[in-house]
């Protein structure tokens, strides 16, 4: 992934960013050289990602043991207008862009076709997801006979990682007239992605 330096997500930021989104997209390459992409949810969990594909998805068997592969977690991203930018009405010379925030995890890919091993990855993510609610959803309110069945439909995960990037494109590079610029833009869009991106250029404005 291309990072400028004024774009480089370090930590705290990288932490907080991957704690705060549960899904991501899950990147390898099959023996026949054709990439895969899923969308699956997934875990942190300090040097590794865990999560679950479907047995019905032919992903998983195109996995060749420690094979490479690359989780890309995405958050807001937002087109931002020139208009916006105080410098256009200056000199004109402005272009478009388009706002991000993005990590990039790379490692090798073990598939887990063990019930254990799921049930397990299955039970944390739930923990997760319902860990805010006033009567949380547990694994164990099911039947166990109906969980082992679910569980067949489903193979475990997981990602060793060995590298992380992390990107945060929120108009560093502008000054801070065109940057309050775009997040008044943004915010007047009427868009609640855009007004997550402008929240957080606002915090990287006033950080």
């Amino acid at each position: 992934m291309y990072v400028p330096k004024a774009n480089d997500m370090d930590d705290p930021d990288l932490t907080a960013f991957l704690a705060a989104h549960a899904a991501a997209h899950l990147v390898t390459v099959g023996p026949d050289g054709r990439p895969d992409s899923t969308l699956l949810p997934v875990i942190v969990d300090g040097g590794r990602v865990v999560g679950h594909l479907a047995r019905a998805n032919d992903h998983w068997t195109r996995i060749a043991p420690a094979s490479p592969g690359l989780i890309v977690v995405s958050g807001a991203d937002a087109y931002v207008s020139p208009g916006w930018y105080a410098t256009k009405a200056e000199h004109g010379r402005v272009v478009p862009t388009w706002n991000y925030s993005e990590v990039q995890l790379r490692g090798a890919v073990t598939v887990h076709d063990d019930p254990d091993w799921v049930l397990d990855v299955v039970t944390r993510l739930t923990e997760r997801h319902e860990a805010n609610r006033a009567q949380p959803w547990a694994v164990s309110d099911a039947p166990p006979k109906y969980v082992r069945g679910r569980l067949r439909a489903i193979v475990g995960i997981e990602v060793l990682i060995d590298s992380v990037e992390g990107k945060a494109k929120l108009s560093q590079n502008r000054s801070d007239a065109d940057r309050e610029g775009a997040i008044a833009g943004l915010r007047g869009e009427g868009d609640a992605v855009a007004r997550v991106v402008a929240e957080e250029m606002e915090r990287a404005l006033r950080g």
